[in-house]
C-alpha cells in the first residue's frame, strides 16, 4: 500500500520565473519609496572596512550556462583542445574575459 505524503515538489527556472502577485509588487514598491533612514537596522551588527579585508567579489558567483552550438575556425578550436580537456571551459572564459574588457 502506498503512502501518501503531504509534499509538493516545485520547479524553478531561474530566467523564467513566475510573475509577481498585486500584492508582492505592491510590497515591493512600498519597500522601494521606503527612505533609507526609515529601514530598521537594530538587527544588523555594523560593519567596518576591516569586515570587508580579503573579500572577494564574485566568489560563490556562478551563472547560468546554456547549451548552444557555435561555429568557430578549425584552426582555433584545434587550438583550443590542444591544450587537453577543458577546452569549452577556456573559450567561456576567454570569451568572459574580453565582455568584462569590453565594459
Amino acid at each position: 500500500m502506498k503512502q501518501q505524503t503531504d509534499l509538493v515538489k516545485y520547479k524553478f527556472d531561474p530566467a523564467n520565473p513566475p510573475a509577481l502577485t498585486e500584492k508582492q509588487q505592491a510590497e515591493l514598491a512600498a519597500l522601494a519609496a521606503l527612505p533609507d533612514e526609515a529601514i530598521d537596522y537594530s538587527d544588523l551588527p555594523a560593519m567596518s572596512e576591516q569586515d570587508w579585508q580579503g573579500a572577494q567579489i564574485g566568489r560563490f558567483y556562478r551563472p547560468i550556462k546554456k547549451q548552444v552550438t557555435v561555429r568557430i575556425d578549425a584552426d582555433v578550436l584545434a587550438w583550443l583542445q590542444a591544450s587537453g580537456a577543458g577546452y569549452q571551459t577556456r573559450l567561456n572564459k576567454i570569451l568572459r574575459d574580453a565582455m568584462a574588457q569590453a565594459k
